[in-house]
């Protein structure tokens, strides 16, 4: 008896505070998400603005060797 009393009371108090504190929790998570979102945005606004025309390379593709031995060429004619 004594463990469901326990349990039902902390239930409610869980509830209680939940209501209290979660308007601050998602304040402050929204927060941190547009700190975030607005520092990777004006990390990208605070580049050099390129000049028309200027070409930059970023990355370098990866040289991926191909097998181009993949057999022998078979010139055919088709007969009637």
């Amino acid at each position: 008896m004594k463990f469901i009393l326990y349990l039902l009371l902390f239930y409610f108090a869980i509830k209680i505070l939940s209501r209290l504190f979660a308007p601050a929790l998602f304040k402050y998570a929204a927060k941190k998400a547009t700190e975030r979102f607005g520092g990777a945005f004006n990390q990208q606004r605070q580049e050099p603005a390129q000049k028309e025309g200027e070409i930059t390379i970023d990355k370098m593709p990866n040289n991926k060797s191909s097998n181009k031995n993949v057999g022998e060429y078979v010139d055919y004619e088709e007969i009637e």
